[in-house]
């Protein structure tokens, strides 16, 4: 983002852009319009006074932090749900009752929930906070003249910044003169190798990815020297414009939050309603105002399913902690769920399908072509002929013998080590690459081969080197031998790599096996590095040559009279199960989709490779620029059509995000990089890498994978489906008893009858059996089948119209059987206190038996394991307990108003109960196959 105010620090109107603003796109403009338009020198750099009115008029090279206000503001937002609301009247109630326990028990509840939600969105803008990390640095810039190491917050517009390798980029450069300067900037625009520069000006409208004129901030530099003049500082980089996109997305509510929340309402409005005409019914029949309204309460806490809330965190905390077994760690405790509906699966190609390390697979002489094992920077592999196969032995063995017999290929070797500036070094059990990605291959294929470079350089050390640059496309070294041959001027020796053309037009002969020279084939040479292009591969060709001692190394010397020694080819693997995770995804009924900043036709070779799309002509690719051309009307559908999106910006990301989501999709995104950041956040589930992650992406994200393997995605999908299973469980479990109650003490007014179990009596009731009981079905394991069959339908509701009958049946079966034994009980005898303690063991009766029915809700409890589920044996053996002791205990039964019952009435609660069971079993039977 190059803004205005760059401009105004000339004192000048600034130049327009393309697009007829005045905002101009510094790449697309000749160096000296850039230099005059911000008021600076190109080489003496700003004048002290200058950077000091400058600072004073732009301020710091910081990014802006946006807070969503104060603590209790956060804390009140928190409240703003309709659940909340249903827990908060339940408290009400129960404490207007004088039940100060359970009262006290449902306040807890709301202000657990009350915490999570206020950490959550406390971690949310550490997502923002995360960025200003990115860009705290120390820089070299030319002030006055003079070389000066400052704080990168000090730049200012105008700065001549000073760049080498390894030097993180302090702000939005144009570079004015550079020497084989290539940038790492995978993380702002997911480009999986270093980006050679330039001084070319560029169309005002190339994409961030393209213009290699320019260097951005936050972007690390792999290689050469170079020189800028800063365009641009704190937010109105590129890294601020992420920043802004961050700060003005809202998250997504997940479909759980969505349906509880719609569930809630609806259920708030029922318990309401029926409370109210509850206590008019009691009225209009001559009843006590008063006495009515303490029968509407005692229906209302019934009504409202106090453990619901508790259920839901337990559930999800569930699924956490077997997530997290799995590799995948969560942050937002709704988004476990979500998972399980998830329609498609965004991701990004560097680092989540691939291992984002660039690795030499196949290798070329004119002796026969070699495969190489293993991937990654790591030593472990081997050089085999190609087709061989790993044929056993010790590591690396055959790898050596394989070199020494083919002397071009050792050669090739060397050359692709010894030409190099890369280092690997080991820091704990990773390897990490210091300098370009692509050297570092070939400096680990190298070591893979047998050859020895460490050795080669201790004998014949670099004296010189001809840089990489985009003119020549080549980099050369020259080596002298450390002691001379016997005539005492000895040969220097040139090894060369570099792109094929550029190489082959140095070249006039080629090495063989035995290390012999003929005449190079070039026709031969081309067919073979176009046969490793098709397959992805990007090639690059190694040469050598000797030279008198002492001549020097420039091209002129060079133009052929080189001996190509081979082809080395190289790509970014896929990771190894990544393949296998897409299949599962696609057979769940998930698509998946690869949205990336690198070259289309990288993406599309390992979107083939791990199974996105099927082949050469499956699917579509769209690029960043076909994207902006198509219509905001007609974009879903193509998004929809589409499977591999490249060389796209994080602002276009964002809109295929929302495109996805204005189609009713439940969209997971994944990614790594600072790029990915605002999209992770749009998305319903954002999941970022945790080894290869940027922080910006882990706090920006939902899920964070520890192993950086897709795989644990459709490990995490598994488990969310899980979850919903488990929540939907005991939704369906829970409702009949509650809706039981209600409809009981509404008979009970209606018909003008004494109420068959008393507030105090529901409210056991239901804290008992949620905690002992509902509560053991967030322990359920997986369902067979769980992965094979589609997601749900967003916009389906929380219950079928299948579960709503099944609902409806339980709870008539309570009532019908609560009114019976009441009854029953008071006609042989029995006291009220006798006949109510009856009913409320009825109804636990009831719920225990159909708990076990629940734990499939379409299968029978006899196919899935009685004992499976070893919590839900245990739960009910406590509820017997607690029974017991509300039935018998001298204690209990003054609280409670209960009595102790005799043998033949817990013979009718027994019966009743099974036979209830065998109603739910047989209505299961029929009803399977409509869910």
């Amino acid at each position: 983002m190059e803004k205005t105010r760059q401009a105004k620090a000339a004192g000048r109107r600034p130049a327009p852009a393309a697009n007829g603003t005045a905002d101009p796109a510094h790449h697309g403009l000749p160096l000296h319009e850039v230099v005059l338009l911000l008021g600076t020198d190109h080489v003496q750099g700003l004048a002290s006074a200058e950077v000091a009115r400058r600072q004073a008029e732009f301020g710091t090279n910081v990014l802006p932090r946006s807070r969503g206000g104060g603590i209790f503001r956060k804390l009140a937002r928190q409240f703003n749900n309709p659940l909340v609301y249903v827990l908060l009247a339940a408290a009400a109630v129960t404490l207007f009752l004088g039940e100060y326990l359970d009262s006290g028990v449902i306040l807890a509840v709301v202000l657990v929930n009350t915490v999570i939600g206020f950490v959550q969105e406390v971690r949310a803008e550490a997502a923002l906070d995360a960025l200003h990390s990115l860009v705290r640095t120390r820089a070299v810039v030319v002030r006055d003249g003079q070389l000066e190491e400052v704080p990168s917050e000090n730049l200012v517009p105008g700065d001549l910044v000073i760049l080498e390798a390894g030097d993180k980029v302090p702000a939005d450069l144009r570079l004015v003169r550079l020497s084989g300067l290539r940038a790492d900037e995978s993380a702002l625009t997911g480009e999986s190798e270093a980006v050679e520069k330039n001084e070319v000006v560029l169309p005002p409208t190339t994409p961030v990815a393209d213009r290699r004129n320019m260097v951005y901030s936050g972007t690390l530099v792999t290689a050469g020297t170079g020189a800028g003049v800063v365009v641009a500082i704190g937010g109105e980089t590129e890294l601020g414009e992420i920043h802004r996109l961050m700060g003005s997305v809202q998250q997504v509510a997940t479909p759980l939050t969505q349906k509880l929340a719609h569930f809630s309402m609806t259920l708030t409005v029922a318990i309401l309603a029926l409370a109210a005409v509850t206590f008019l019914a009691g009225v209009a029949r001559g009843q006590q105002p008063a006495q009515m309204f303490t029968a509407a309460v005692a229906l209302a806490v019934g009504a409202i399913p106090e453990g619901l809330p508790a259920a839901v965190t337990v559930t999800l905390a569930i699924g956490v902690r077997r997530m997290a077994r799995r590799r995948a760690v969560v942050r937002r405790l709704p988004v476990v769920e979500t998972l399980g509906s998830t329609t498609v699966i965004c991701s990004d190609k560097t680092g989540t399908f691939t291992e984002n390390q660039m690795t030499v697979r196949a290798l070329w002489t004119s002796s026969g072509a070699y495969d190489v094992t293993g991937s990654g920077y790591g030593p472990e592999g081997r050089v085999l002929p190609a087709g061989a196969g790993v044929q056993g032995g010790s590591e690396g063995t055959e790898g050596v013998a394989t070199a020494a017999r083919d002397v071009a290929l050792h050669w090739s070797l060397l050359a692709g080590a010894a030409c190099n500036d890369a280092q690997v070094v080991r820091e704990g059990d990773a390897w990490r690459v210091q300098g370009d990605p692509t050297e570092a291959a070939m400096l680990v294929a190298a070591g893979k081969g047998g050859v020895d470079t460490a050795q080669f350089l201790a004998s014949a050390p670099r004296r010189g080197a001809l840089p990489f640059t985009s003119e020549s496309q080549y980099m050369a070294t020259v080596h002298s031998p450390r002691f001379p041959d016997a005539s005492g001027t000895g040969q220097d020796t040139v090894l060369v790599k570099g792109a094929l053309e550029r190489v082959l037009e140095l070249c006039a002969w080629q090495m063989d096996g035995p290390g012999d020279y003929g005449r190079l084939n070039r026709q031969a040479v081309l067919e073979v590095a176009h046969r490793f292009a098709g397959t992805g591969l990007r090639v690059l060709a190694t040469a050598m040559m000797h030279l008198p001692a002492g001549t020097s190394l420039a091209e002129a010397n060079l133009r052929g009279q080189l001996t190509l020694t081979g082809l080395q080819a190289m790509f970014d693997p896929p990771r190894e199960a990544a393949a296998a995770a897409v299949r599962a995804c696609h057979q769940a009924g998930v698509a998946v989709k690869m949205i990336t900043g690198d070259h289309v036709g990288t993406a599309a070779t390992i979107a083939r490779a791990v199974g996105i799309t099927a082949d050469r002509t499956d699917g579509t690719a769209l690029t960043g620029t076909e994207l902006d051309a198509i219509p905001e009307d007609q974009l879903p559908d193509a998004v929809e059509r589409a499977t591999v999106f490249a060389r796209v910006s994080p602002e276009q990301k964002l809109r295929l995000i929302g495109a996805l989501q204005s189609r009713g999709h439940v969209a997971a995104m994944t990614g790594d990089g600072v790029n990915d950041a605002p999209a992770l956040r749009q998305a319903n589930v954002g999941i970022a890498m945790g080894r290869s992650g940027t922080e910006v992406a882990k706090e920006a994200s939902d899920i964070v994978l520890t192993d950086d393997d897709f795989a644990t995605i459709e490990a995490a999908v598994e488990e969310g489906r899980n979850v919903f299973d488990n929540l939907t469980k005991f939704i369906v479990w829970t409702l009949p008893t509650n809706m039981g109650e209600g409809l009981v003490i509404l008979v009970a007014i209606l018909a003008g009858a004494t109420l068959p179990v008393l507030p105090t009596q529901i409210l056991w009731i239901n804290m008992t059996t949620a905690v002992a009981l509902g509560l053991m079905l967030a322990f359920e394991p997986k369902e067979p089948g769980l992965m094979s069959r589609p997601p749900r339908t967003p916009g389906r509701p929380l219950l079928t119209w299948t579960l709503t009958l099944r609902i409806l049946l339980v709870s008539t079966l309570l009532v019908a059987g609560t009114w019976w034994i009441f009854e029953l009980e008071l006609a042989g005898g029995a006291s009220l206190a006798e006949a109510r303690t009856a009913a409320v063991n009825l109804f636990v009766a009831v719920e225990t038996f159909y708990l076990f029915s629940c734990r499939s809700l379409t299968r029978s409890v006899w196919r899935i394991g009685f004992f499976s589920n070893r919590w839900v044996v245990l739960g009910v053996l406590v509820q017997a307990a607690g029974q017991l002791a509300i039935t018998y205990s001298p204690v209990m039964n003054e609280l409670f108003h209960t009595a102790p019952l005799g043998p033949e009435t817990w013979l009718r609660i027994l019966g009743i109960a099974v036979l209830a069971s065998l109603v739910v079993a047989v209505d299961k039977r029929f009803r399977r196959h409509s869910f």
